[in-house]
């Protein structure tokens, strides 16, 4: 009997024990991922940063070992690589100008620049000076922080001067006005009379090259929006802080520039008629053609949907459109615009999307008519690398040509202006890095998926043919720490032809007869696309949070760029889409053949952009999502920052803005949330997240709030981290999260 009931108790302990050794959201779980965060750290070997081409055979970069960071030097005539660093000098000298010992293993440098037997770099925040003959370090430069604020308004009343292609002149303002001075005899000329403090001519000057002309902007400013900041618990004062920001919103009223060309010598001037021009976003890229008889300039309308290159006469003042956008939708001048001036050839190199796609087309810079279409197809144009005017030759990266494989991947090629001999210089499945030699003979090419480490050769840019190899990553060490490459998907978006991708994580300890919450990393700001393409292991540090027993996904949606123009199109007045309905059908498509996904416990997280489409996950889909964290979120477009907002969601800020914002919408809410905010978020107005904050409140909805004194716009920190760890693993795992300080948190 005494047996029977022993076996009955083993048989018990024995059903239990899988599921107590592979408990989620427990201490060891917790403990796993932050021992995962420290083990993998500086675990991938071998893999090239910083990489510069000195001279046409001469290039540098640095590299991670087992032995710590190494800076070398590679002779591609040679065939060898050298280290930059072995004296003992060098490292003894530096380490006693920084006041900290510094070795080859710990050596942090940038901005290596070789030339005439020395090295300039950058440490910290000091420019020195290494010569290798004498063994002497020197000093060269301090480097001031850049603590300038993205919103402030250039200072268009500046005091600076502007000298002439032959040196003679200088222009300048002085009193609203134009003036010259003779350099030589210090004679000064006043050009304009008619400046006053409402209405005011340009520092910003640009002259002719014949040295005779100057072109600038007449300035009508505008009143521009503040945004006040309190900043409660300052470090440096008992007394909290406030302080201002420039900060116009969508809809706020913007300066009016007028072009301006002035003949220095005959005083005669020509103001542009702007009546072509009178709902200015912004006029810029103000410039001389090279005859130096005509300006030309940019005009972005507001709401985006026109965008036009205009050209003034500089004899008679006659304004005319040169190259001109227009969109039914809008038209991305913050990340796809594009323009090389070929002076020489009297062409214009541009950019658009006008047949769905965005490519390249050679424009005839005297009558703005098209030459030809230089590149064409179903796929997108990411970045022109070099222009090559004597051959008419076009280097640039292009991604979704090759067909089957991620349509994001980005490679190299070769044109012609003329549209002619389409080269392809990369045909790896992966995505390429490219660095292009001084002379272009050359490039580096390193390539890499989230599965592939990263292999580093230099190429041929006649063919694309390997010249020698250079590097191939070591992630040994990296796999050895429990380290497992993300699952690279892919499935039908809305329209059911259109492929959608994403990555899958899972845990170390991953068993698939289990089941596991879904978290989603979510950001689906339409001004790029989002989802890594290169080697990163433990991105956003997803990987750490899927240790806690969740699958982690990441996908772009439609309505993100870098795919066709139809495909971008999804987020245009209409940011609350987010591209939910494809990343609902990539999500239920992979649990098809992935059982252990439960798809009845979806969480979401993201941060600004991403903090507005987390929010909005429970607002707008909450049949799917259940549980969301999101950290200064743009919670209502007409709250946060101009340029951003009127991009996507255009003019006037009407009921389209009402039926996007978080805002307007909290009554829907259900499942959980928790909203994050910094105190001076200077970049998304944080009044966003107290007004989403303060309507939860009036419609009774339970949601947890958090507020980081003195934070400006992130994520939350370490804190901020941890809090999101928590509140997935207390709502969706149903698990009391272990106390942090036996996590070692004091």
């Amino acid at each position: 009997m005494k047996n029977h009931s022993l076996i009955i108790c083993l048989f018990i302990i024995k059903l239990l024990l899988p599921s107590i050794s592979s408990a989620q959201g427990e201490l060891v779980d917790y403990q796993r991922a932050q021992e995962l965060k420290e083990n993998i750290k500086d675990k991938v070997y071998f893999s090239p940063t910083q990489i510069v081409w000195q001279n046409k055979n001469l290039l540098t970069y640095s590299i991670q070992s087992e032995n710590g960071k190494g800076y070398f030097a590679f002779d591609i005539d040679k065939k060898e690589k050298k280290p930059l660093f072995t004296s003992a000098t060098f490292f003894k000298s530096l380490s006693d100008s920084a006041k900290t010992e510094i070795n080859k293993g710990n050596l942090q440098i940038s901005d290596i620049i070789i030339k005439d037997g020395s090295f300039e770099f950058r440490h910290n925040n000091t420019i020195w000076k290494w010569n290798e003959n004498s063994e002497k370090l020197e000093k060269t430069r301090i480097i001031s922080g850049n603590n300038s604020y993205w919103g402030s308004r250039n200072n268009e009343l500046g005091e600076r001067a502007t000298k002439s292609e032959d040196k003679s002149n200088e222009a300048f303002i002085r009193d609203y006005n134009v003036f010259v001075r003779d350099i030589s005899s210090g004679k000064v000329k006043q050009l304009t009379f008619d400046g006053m403090p409402g209405e005011y001519y340009s520092s910003s000057i640009h002259w002719s090259s014949d040295s005779k002309k100057i072109a600038l902007f007449k300035f009508r400013p505008s009143e521009v929006r503040k945004l006040t900041l309190i900043a409660s618990a300052p470090e440096d004062q008992f007394q909290p802080k406030v302080f201002e920001r420039d900060y116009l919103k969508p809809g706020d009223a913007l300066p009016i520039r007028t072009p301006v060309v002035i003949d220095v010598e005959t005083g005669n001037l020509f103001l542009a008629d702007i009546s072509q021009m009178n709902k200015q976003y912004a006029l810029s890229r103000l410039k001389w053609n090279k005859e130096s008889n005509a300006i030309t300039w940019e005009y972005n309308e507001r709401g985006h949907q026109r965008y036009t290159v205009f050209e003034m006469d500089a004899k008679n003042g006659k304004v005319r459109p040169l190259i001109e956008e227009l969109s039914d939708t809008f038209i991305d001048y913050s990340g796809k615009n594009f323009r090389k001036d070929l002076d020489e050839k009297n062409q214009i190199i541009w950019a658009s999307e006008r047949d769905g796609w965005r490519h390249l087309y050679l424009i005839d810079s005297k009558s703005g008519k098209v030459i030809n279409q230089i590149t064409k197809g179903g796929w997108v144009v990411r970045d022109v690398l070099h222009v090559d005017e004597d051959k008419s030759l076009i280097y640039f990266t292009a991604s979704g040509k090759n067909k089957g494989e991620d349509p994001y991947h980005t490679h190299l090629y070769r044109i012609g202006l003329d549209g002619k001999d389409l080269v392809a210089l990369t045909k790896e499945d992966a995505n390429h890095e490219i660095t292009l030699s001084e002379d272009k003979k050359y490039f580096v090419d390193k390539y890499s998926r989230q599965d592939l480490a990263p292999i580093t050769v230099i190429k041929d840019t006649r063919n694309g043919e390997i010249i020698s190899n250079l590097e191939e990553a070591n992630v040994e060490q990296l796999e050895k720490a429990g380290w497992k490459a993300p699952e690279i998907f892919a499935a039908k978006g809305r329209d059911g032809k259109t492929d959608i991708w994403g990555l899958i994580i899972k845990p170390s300890n991953f068993d698939p007869s289990k089941k596991y919450p879904v978290i989603e990393y979510i950001y689906a700001g339409p001004h790029s696309s989002h989802v890594p393409k290169s080697f990163n292991p433990n991105y956003y540090g997803l990987n750490e949070l899927a240790e806690l027993g969740f699958i982690v996904v990441q996908i772009d949606g439609m309505g993100t760029s870098n795919r066709s123009k139809h495909f971008h199109d999804v987020a245009w007045k209409n940011l609350k889409d987010a591209g939910f309905p494809d990343r609902i059908l990539w999500l239920q498509a992979a649990q098809k053949d992935r059982s252990y996904m439960d798809l009845e416990r979806v969480g979401i997280f993201g941060t600004s952009a991403g903090g507005q489409n987390s929010t909005g996950a429970l607002l707008f889909f909450p049949e799917f999502y259940k549980v969301a964290v999101s950290s200064c979120g743009c919670h209502d477009n007409r709250m946060d920052k101009i340029w951003w907002n009127e991009q996507w969601m255009g003019l006037p800020t009407g009921d389209h803005y009402e039926a996007c914002s978080n805002v307007s919408n909290a009554k829907n809410l259900e499942g959980k949330l928790l909203l994050m905010v910094g105190e001076i978020d200077d970049n998304v107005d944080p009044a966003s997240t107290y007004q989403l904050v303060d309507q939860l409140v009036k419609h009774n909805k339970e949601f947890e709030f958090m507020m980081f004194p003195g934070m400006g716009h992130s994520s939350g920190g370490e804190y901020g981290e941890r809090l999101r760890r928590d509140f997935f693993v207390k709502n969706l795992l149903n698990t009391t999260p272990p106390d942090w300080k036996s996590l070692g948190i004091k």
